[in-house]
This record gives structure tokens, sequence and C-alpha cells, in this order.
């Protein structure tokens, strides 16, 4: 009989395609992982994965299978977490996942009233790209995702708690005097920085000046804002930052000015991103609450 414990080995060795790295993440040594497979594929008919002592694959109906324990584990996570809804709420571990322009910003702003009012709160976080973290949300990899959105998300569901604008970022000697506002069309295109191909940031900043810039050349390839901050602070151009970044990256920067972009916003919005199917929707509800009021509260503006 196939067991459970063969399909978590079979999908570790998967993630890492390493027998080795997979017993380790398995708490195993490999020759009991190694013969768990071994009987896996004995009982299926079917070679799962191709090894040598240089590389393992996946084969083709090995991925077909591979899905289906996918599908399987996601169910008994479900099957786990209903038994444990009528717990008290936050008593059971939850991974989230953030993307990069959000994390460093919204964390040190609503974990602390995570903390104080779910003392016992085991919580997760870890950093990827929208498109990663939507795979993991569909996988069951990990509970929730906070994403700026418009983004993509067939078949899942999302739990929105903030919105917010884009603020254009200068050094004060290079900034129009005594303005507090600024259209697009007032912007040097020429010199407005932006992250780099790939990070939803950029294509809401560029969605907000109803903009289309073509790939930037080799003077910057940031994937940092903080990056970009101290690049603005160098007078090598500009820059847009979203409010609830403000705070943290023009904190110590008294050379620089923080001014709202002038078009119909709100430019992003933040969400949680869940399956439809997930059961702790409650608890997820709980934490939007809070990640909500934490940024009523601690978003100044310039």
């Amino acid at each position: 009989m196939i067991t459970l414990k063969q399909l978590h080995y079979a999908l570790a060795i998967e993630k890492t395609l390493h027998f080795k790295k997979a017993a380790e993440a398995c708490n195993v040594s490999q020759s009991a992982l190694s013969t768990a497979i071994t009987e896996l594929e004995k009982q299926l008919g079917v070679t799962v994965f191709e090894r040598n002592n240089k590389q393992v694959l996946v084969t083709n109906k090995g991925q077909l299978i591979l899905n289906k324990a996918k599908n399987v584990q996601l169910e008994l996570d479900q099957l786990l977490q209903i038994a444990q809804s009528d717990q008290q709420a936050f008593s059971s571990p939850m991974t989230l996942g953030v993307i990069p322009t959000i994390g460093p910003y919204l964390l040190p702003k609503v974990l602390p009233e995570v903390r104080k009012q779910y003392p016992s709160f085991k919580l997760k976080i870890i950093e990827e790209q929208s498109h990663i973290l939507v795979d993991k949300v569909r996988t069951g990899e990990i509970d929730a995702a906070i994403l700026a959105l418009p983004y993509p998300l067939a078949g899942l569901m999302s739990f929105e708690f903030w919105q917010e604008d884009f603020y254009w970022v200068c050094h004060k000697d290079e900034c129009p005097e005594k303005i507090q506002e600024i259209s697009s069309e007032e912007l040097e295109i020429d010199k407005l920085m932006l992250l780099k191909d790939g990070h939803c940031l950029k294509e809401h900043a560029l969605a907000a000046c109803r903009l289309q810039i073509k790939k930037q050349d080799s003077d910057f390839d940031s994937a940092s804002l903080h990056t970009l901050i101290q690049m603005v602070a160098g007078k090598l151009g500009t820059t847009l930052v979203p409010q609830m970044a403000l705070d943290q990256l023009i904190y110590n920067e008294s050379e620089l000015r923080a001014i709202h972009l002038n078009e119909p916003g709100p430019h992003r919005t933040i969400a949680l991103v869940i399956r439809p199917n997930y059961v702790r929707t409650n608890e997820l509800t709980l934490l939007k609450d809070i990640f909500s009021q934490q940024l009523t509260d601690k978003c100044s503006l310039p």
C-alpha cells in the first residue's frame, strides 16, 4: 500500500532534486528515503525519478504522480485544519508569504500588535516574488500570501486591507519649489528610476503614471527600494515610493522630498490571498483587521 510518508519523501525529492538534501529536509537517513522511494516505484510500477551520481530528474509519468501527490497532501492538510478549527484562534502555526516591496515596510508596523494580542502564535514568514507566492498558495505550501493588487489571481481569493498612493521622491536641490502634488505629465521620465523588471511595484507605478517605459539600461538595475533611495540621495535621478514605505525610506534622508503623485488612486491595494477552500479564513480575517488598523495608525504622510 502506498503511504503518505512515501508521498512526502517523493515531494521533497521533487523540490530539491537531490536525495541527500531531501532526506535532510525530512529528518531521515538517505538510505531510509531511498528505500521508501524504491518501494513506491515498485508498487506503482512506474519510475518516478531518474537518478545517477550527478543528477535526479522527474520522469513524465512521475510528474503526473507527483501532481496527484500534491493534491493528496493538500487535502490532508485541510483535513487537519478542519479538526483544529474549533480550537482557540492562532493555536496552530501559520506560514505567510510576502513580497519584498511590502515585507520590510508592513511587518515592523503590524507584527508587534499581532504578538501582543496572540503571544503564543507561531507565525513563519517567507519572502518571494508574487508569482512564486501565488503558486505556493495554490499548492498549499503556504497558508496565505500578502500581495499588491492588481495581480492575476485566477482561482484564488483576496482580502484587501490597505490602499495607498505613490509619492515621487526627489533630492531637494532638484525638486520644483513649494509643490505638494505632481502629475505624471510633470515627471521627467528620463530621470525616473524604478525597480528592475519582475517586480509588481514597477508595474503598478507605471500604471499609476499611465506610462510605458522601455527596459532600463545598464546604468541601474535595482531590486531594492533602499538602493533606489540612496541613488536619489546621490542626485542620480528620482523614484516612486508607496506611502507605506515613506517613513522608513526617507526618515534619515533630510535632503529628500516626497511629493504626492496626483493621479487617480488608489495606486495599489494590499491584500491577503488564499485558496477558496482554506479553512482558517476566520483567523486571517483577524489578521487583516490588525493589519488595517496598524497601517492606519502608523502610516504618517510627509
